[in-house]
């Protein structure tokens, strides 16, 4: 036992003194991971806060123009230009210059005075679905804001005082700002922590069989298993280093919240990373070479991540993929991250979770290991 301990040991120092050598893997592990965090923090966001309007008033009234002030008026608008032909502001919009035209007809506040209603156009670049959609949601804020107020002027004193007005005050939990930072940036550090566990981890292992230095090892006295956890717990290390660089960052940069137990996050990293690393020895063991390697894990990681729930629910998938989601590990750790820092959920809130990844790290170190026995 003491012996196996100490070539395991080893194994592991000559890992790191590899690692920290390889001028071209420690700027990938330490430096690439933190830029990308700040950086993808700021571009991976579904917050519209320039949205170029373009107004076409055939009105020209009081009511109008108020109409047209409440968009300006909010910081998520920017007034570009305003016109009496609705084409040009077509021709705008197909040279993607406009995202809004806001046409309102001749006689808008007419109608709205003796009829009670008036036609208005609001015309949504929705080539982006998303984009469109949000679009589509701050002007409903906005028009019924309007409606609201100016019946309430139109009423009168005396008349708006015997008007039953239901106050709504929403109430947001675990982010009351809604603020997307603190949504994406548990789940970039899931993306950071697996990259290191699994593409690197993968990478290295097919780099000593390129090299050669695996066969000569296996000629050695040197037991699999010694190997196995020699080469893979750096790695597992490492990753766990850079959970805990990217929460200090999101703490002291993003006031990123965590409400939870941190003993409890490491704790489930540290399985989720056992699954991981099973991924990429399994992964280097069906390779020959670093290009074969690599194109096998972005294809993972790039399903992966989309059906991981990163940018939306996994419950509005479809019946199908959330049943195949079961073999996705992104899944269960991008889940448990934001409910730990996000909500404090304890040990029993992720048991299910917990318990999950533990067998599916099982399942796949073991078939790794006896696929990476059967070529060697």
């Amino acid at each position: 036992m003491r012996e196996s301990l100490r070539i395991i040991f080893n194994i592991i120092r000559k890992e790191f003194i590899q690692i920290f050598r390889n001028r071209v893997m420690l700027p990938f592990i330490f430096v690439a991971p933190v830029l990308q965090m700040v950086i993808l923090i700021f571009a991976a966001n579904l917050e519209m806060k320039e949205i170029k309007m373009f107004v076409v008033d055939k009105d020209l009234s009081s009511t109008s123009r108020k109409l047209v002030s409440e968009f300006t008026a909010s910081p998520f608008y920017t007034f570009v230009g305003a016109g009496f032909n609705l084409r040009e502001a077509e021709s705008l919009m197909i040279s993607d210059k406009v995202d809004l035209i806001i046409h309102i007809p001749d006689g808008f506040e007419r109608d709205l005075r003796n009829e009670e209603s008036s036609p208005l156009q609001l015309i949504v670049n929705a080539v982006n679905a998303t984009k469109g959609g949000l679009i589509n949601g701050y002007n409903k804020g906005i028009i019924i804001g309007f409606n609201k107020e100016l019946r309430r002027e139109w009423a009168g004193g005396n008349s708006a005082s015997n008007v039953h007005q239901v106050n709504i005050i929403p109430q947001f939990w675990y982010n009351p700002q809604l603020n997307y930072k603190i949504f994406m940036l548990p789940g970039i550090l899931v993306i950071l922590v697996t990259i290191i566990g699994m593409f690197l981890t993968a990478l290295n292992l097919v780099r000593e069989k390129e090299l050669g230095t695996a066969e000569q090892i296996n000629v050695t006295p040197i037991k699999k298993f010694q190997y196995i956890i020699g080469k893979l717990f750096p790695f597992w290390a490492i990753a766990l280093v850079e959970l805990s660089i990217g929460l200090t960052i999101g703490k002291f940069f993003f006031h990123l919240p965590m409400l939870g137990s941190l003993w409890l996050l490491f704790a489930f990293a540290s399985v989720y990373l056992f699954a991981a690393l099973g991924i990429g020895l399994f992964l280097s063991t069906i390779s020959s070479n670093q290009q074969q390697v690599m194109f096998l894990s972005f294809f993972f990681l790039l399903t992966f991540i989309l059906m991981s729930g990163i940018f939306t629910p996994v419950e509005s998938m479809p019946e199908w993929a959330q049943k195949i989601n079961i073999i996705n590990p992104f899944a269960y750790f991008m889940k448990v991250i934001r409910m730990i820092l996000l909500k404090g959920s304890d040990f029993n809130a992720i048991r299910g979770e917990f318990f999950a990844l533990g067998i599916y790290a099982a399942v796949m170190l073991s078939l790794s290991v006896w696929r990476y026995r059967k070529i060697s």
